[in-house]
């Protein structure tokens, strides 16, 4: 008698959801504008991407770059193990969310030979590629100042270069990515400081990234720097072949390239490897992302 005065009586507050909201459900959820990821990390070859870090999360990112591959003397070949035994560069940064479109990022480049970089960054969404395409792609801008700990310079502001940056980025289909970027790099003292180099300076980068399988993609990473000295006199553009693979909570990028640094301010100024002398070296990006927004309580008894 329990049973059937429990299944007789209906709360209101129980509603019979029909084939028709169902399917009015589905087609509300296919209209709602909301905001794609275009590419699976904030940090490609060269470049960064359009992709910002959420609020409350802490990106790790660690790159590295050895020596040439196929260079000669000190900077790598056979002798050094095909560079593998050198390094070129080591840069460990810190993105943070201050919003889900707002982050602050700091880093540090090694750089052995060159003294090193610290730098001090702002990257903003002000766009996003939406899933109903009413936004057809992403805009995120970039403003750096980068500080040169080492090294005899005759003032502090000659320690001082700076980079802003806006990216363009679209998911062309579910296997293409594309974004390109126009820059500028200002150097209070030229880089390098030689007779025409120039303070300042435009570049532009693009970057395409394929996907081969659900969780590996191909980026290929180009920047070209407008500047009379860097279109000859033993410069190259900075150039860049990599395969990307997400792995639980990191991402593993596995590069060439012939840029030796990591940071813009610096591949932008000084990329003098070209790939036809073998100066070209494998690098590796790790990124691991830290979630800060679901804090559980220590329990001493678990």
């Amino acid at each position: 008698m329990v049973s059937t005065g429990l299944m007789a009586q209906k709360p209101e507050s129980i509603k019979t959801t029909t084939s028709a909201d169902s399917l009015l459900n589905l087609m509300s959820t296919d209209n709602k504008k909301e905001p794609i990821d275009i590419f699976e990390s904030s940090r490609l070859i060269l470049s960064q991407s359009s992709e910002t870090v959420k609020k409350n999360n802490l990106n790790l990112v660690v790159m590295h770059r050895f020596g040439d591959v196929a260079g000669s003397g000190d900077e790598g070949g056979g002798e050094y193990l095909f560079g593998l035994d050198r390094i070129a560069d080591l840069y460990i940064g810190f993105e943070y969310g201050l919003t889900n479109n707002l982050n602050i990022d700091f880093g540090r480049s090694a750089m052995p030979d060159e003294g090193g970089l610290i730098n001090l960054e702002l990257k903003y969404a002000i766009l996003h590629q939406t899933s109903d395409d009413s936004s057809p792609f992403a805009i995120t801008l970039i403003g750096q100042t980068g500080l040169r700990p080492y090294g005899d310079f005759d003032n502090f502001s000659d320690r001082v270069s700076y980079f802003g940056q806006a990216i363009f980025a679209r998911k062309i289909s579910r296997v293409l990515s594309l974004q390109i970027a126009p820059s500028y790099v200002q150097n209070n003292l030229p880089v390098p400081n030689v007779p025409g180099s120039e303070n300042g300076f435009f570049s532009l980068s693009a970057t395409a990234r394929i996907k081969v399988t659900r969780l590996m993609g191909i980026i290929v990473d180009y920047a070209h720097p407008f500047s009379s000295l860097r279109n000859s006199n033993g410069f190259s553009d900075p150039l860049g072949f990599g395969i990307q693979m997400v792995t639980g909570g990191h991402v593993f990028t596995i590069n060439i390239t012939n840029a030796r640094t990591a940071n813009e301010i610096n591949y932008l100024s000084n990329t003098t490897s070209d790939y036809i002398r073998g100066n070209y070296r494998i690098g590796f990006t790790i990124a691991r992302m830290f979630d800060f927004n679901h804090k559980e309580k220590y329990n001493p008894k678990k």
